[in-house]
């Protein structure tokens, strides 16, 4: 039978290892984190859809690949790239011998990494050959930079998905960038003046002029969304604020945050005041 000093610590650490905040964290939008965030999210995103899905139906992770050129990548991904070598001109046997280690450099060629952003697809396997149903999308801060390679290849597909026979659900959990998800800044404004994150569905057949949208403010809980199916099959439901909170755990990203330092998100005054007073109640902050 276990002490009670390790079941304490067990516990201890479980609550530890939980998120914070009633809603979306504002430290999870840190961009040295959100490459890692993004993949864990999708991934317990697939899950819950995989266990809510009835029988003919399967949910997969696809990825979206490509490489960054711009001068925007730097500000919201990790400098990662290798090198490779290029074979300098012969030398000749005075140079060779004039010349340390130290004073011979070797020219290399940085070469960027890819970036790689998941997304979920929902097949129909009723059919000889599997129907694509649904797409669903966790934005990345480089679908949000403008004139950014991420952005052009992510609005290229938002404009096709929305003229195909296949629903589409986004989902922008950032405050970095700019307005991207397919309803236009001015018709969602004429519904409500401010929010924190957005949810957005679109269902096959609409026509660019219709969508589902949900508003979302820092201090609320994530909410529970319809994912739409091939009629007759009704929508699934799932739960955004336990797939955060899974990821967050899973992620193991209290180990990662430190909450006394200042908040990545760019909140506005109020807001940050908030999170602040927030993580001081929860012990987690001075």
């Amino acid at each position: 039978m276990p002490s009670a000093s390790r079941v304490a610590c067990w516990y201890n650490s479980r609550v530890a290892a939980q998120n914070p905040f009633p809603g979306m964290n504002p430290y999870l939008e840190d961009p040295t984190l959100w490459g890692d965030i993004h993949h864990t999210l999708v991934g317990m995103l697939r899950r819950q859809i995989n266990r809510a899905l009835p029988e003919g139906y399967v949910a997969l992770i696809q990825e979206r690949v490509y490489v960054e050129t711009t001068d925007t990548r730097k500000h919201y991904l990790p400098d990662v790239a290798v090198g490779v070598a290029r074979r300098e001109p012969a030398r000749s046997a005075e140079a060779s011998s004039a010349a340390t280690v130290a004073d011979a450099p070797v020219h290399i060629q940085i070469l960027a990494e890819p970036v790689r952003e998941p997304f979920i697809e929902i097949h129909s396997l009723r059919t000889k050959n599997r129907r694509l149903v649904t797409v669903i999308e966790i934005l990345s801060p480089t679908n949000k930079t403008p004139n950014s390679e991420g952005r052009r290849l992510y609005l290229q597909k938002q404009r096709d998905l929305l003229r195909s026979t296949t629903h589409l659900v986004e989902i922008d959990l950032l405050h970095e960038g700019v307005h991207t998800v397919f309803p236009p800044l001015e018709a969602l404004r004429r519904v409500r003046d401010t929010w924190d994150y957005l949810i957005c569905l679109h269902r096959a057949g609409w026509g660019g002029a219709e969508a589902d949208v949900w508003f979302i403010d820092l201090a609320q809980p994530l909410p529970q969304i319809s994912i739409p199916l091939l009629a007759p099959d009704p929508d699934i439901r799932v739960h955004l604020q336990a797939v955060l909170d899974e990821a967050y755990a899973e992620g193991q990203y209290h180990q990662l945050i430190d909450y006394s330092s200042e908040c990545p998100a760019p909140l506005p005054s109020a807001q940050r005041e908030w999170v602040y007073h927030w993580l001081h109640e929860k012990g987690l902050r001075s």
